[in-house]
């Protein structure tokens, strides 16, 4: 896709061009050697398929800093102590990276491109204001926007959660900001509005009534819907599940949770899932594991791409490097049919140690050739077919006979006995799980 490199009053990034593709060969580090936006792979482009897209949030705002010491990059947007002037200094320099990284979207939360005022209103008018600017910026490099969303995580005054805070008036100040984010996601023709639960949940249940707080959050969440409908939002809704930090407890603990939730509140007809990798790492779960919950659950809605680190307990949010990972995950999205309106944001930072301007591309380079890869090599085991026909042929008891009525819900416990009684045990058939792991990596180092 051929787009304008905006460039504001100021190069954020002097030197760095448009990143293309120069192929496996290459040796320059600015440019990919996998992900070739315009190849055809299954009947679409991987642009198509992959739907990349930036977050505000890792990329623009975070500098480096951790529990331990202050951040380790200054960013050049930062032009003072003027809030507004620095946040239409971080959209150009955030439009700047998107068109030379070649992305189609990008995402963000309210708080990302706008700082908070001092009232409600102020507030309002400040996103208002950095929105009207992004509209226009978007208008001239090509850029959309994957979705919108809102930080009700943040502020102190969330302290004990946001649509589940014990305070109405907590509650409120939610509402107020969820509406703006919508109103900000549709002025931008956002595809998709994400819900992140980062505090609802709770720390000690001895001072919690949780049936209220999920009915609030019920509540909370029909209430955005049936506003987003009225304001002409027709994208999906988006939650994403996370078991833990920085809430101890929190609802969305992960796919299925979640899955649950929507299901008894009758939500799922709007709502689906927004995996994230490392999210999921930290339920115990492997990220493909989530995605294949939603999939089966028909609720498979967009991704965060990243990954965590398996020698800590906490959400690392790094660029999505391993490849068995990655192809094991693009196995269960093409199966599903793709993501449809969501796709593949990078909820990644770059290192502490990194501090180069250059960082931000080359982790954004590494992840987007990965999952170029891993769709290459996934679409080539599905295309095999020898993994798909051995799963299958696992359940063939089940497509025959007295298995087909149980499948079908014809059988009761009582029959099951007697068709136990009447029939010898049964042969053990091996699962091959060392065949289908050999397989994979058949595909992976040929």
């Amino acid at each position: 896709m051929n787009r304008t490199v905006f460039i504001g009053d100021h190069e954020f990034f002097p030197g760095i061009g448009r990143i293309e593709y120069e192929g496996p060969e290459s040796d320059n580090p600015l440019s990919f050697k996998a992900y070739d936006p315009e190849r055809v792979i299954a009947g679409k482009t991987m642009e198509q398929h992959l739907r990349f897209a930036v977050c505000y949030w890792h990329t623009f705002c975070a500098d480096g800093n951790d529990p331990f010491g202050p951040g380790t990059r200054a960013h050049p947007w930062h032009l003072g102590e003027d809030g507004m002037a620095n946040a239409r200094a971080k959209l150009d320099a955030a439009f700047e990276f998107f068109t030379k990284l070649n992305v189609p979207y990008y995402c963000f939360h309210d708080r990302d491109i706008a700082p908070e005022g001092d009232t409600v209103a102020e507030s309002e008018a400040n996103l208002s204001s950095l929105v009207s600017l992004a509209k226009e910026r978007q208008q001239a490099t090509g850029m959309k926007l994957l979705w919108g969303t809102a930080n009700v995580f943040s502020h102190p005054r969330y302290m004990n959660g946001a649509a589940t805070n014990p305070d109405f008036a907590v509650v409120a100040h939610a509402g107020a900001q969820v509406k703006a984010a919508l109103d900000a996601t549709v002025a931008l023709g956002g595809q998709n509005y994400v819900f992140w639960g980062g505090r609802e949940g709770y720390a000690c249940l001895l001072n919690t009534d949780t049936r209220m707080e999920l009915d609030h959050l019920a509540t909370f969440l029909s209430m955005a819907r049936d506003y987003g409908r009225s304001i002409g939002f027709e994208g999906t809704f988006l939650i994403e599940p996370k078991p833990m930090e920085p809430m101890y407890h929190q609802y969305d603990v992960d796919a299925q949770t979640v899955i649950g939730f929507l299901r008894h509140y009758g939500l799922d007809g709007d709502f689906k899932l927004n995996i994230e990798a490392n999210h999921a790492t930290l339920a115990g779960h492997s990220s493909a594991h989530d995605l294949q919950m939603a999939a089966d659950a028909g609720l498979l809605g967009s991704i965060d791409a990243n990954r965590g680190n398996a020698q800590n307990g906490w959400d690392t949010d790094q660029f999505p490097m391993d490849m068995y990972d990655c192809v094991q995950n693009m196995l269960v999205v093409l199966a599903a049919g793709g993501l449809g309106s969501g796709g593949f944001n990078f909820d990644a930072k770059i290192r502490r140690e990194s501090t180069d301007l250059e960082d931000l591309f080359l982790g954004h380079i590494g992840g987007m050739d990965a999952y170029a890869r891993a769709l290459i090599i996934a679409d080539r085991i599905i295309g095999d077919g020898r993994l798909e026909s051995f799963r299958a042929s696992r359940y063939t008891s089940f497509r025959q006979g007295q298995g087909r009525r149980f499948a079908a819900g014809e059988l009761s416990l009582a029959e099951l006995r007697d068709i136990a009684a009447n029939n010898p045990d049964p042969v053990r058939t091996s699962g091959k799980q060392e065949w289908v792991e050999n397989l994979l990596n058949d595909f992976m180092f040929s």
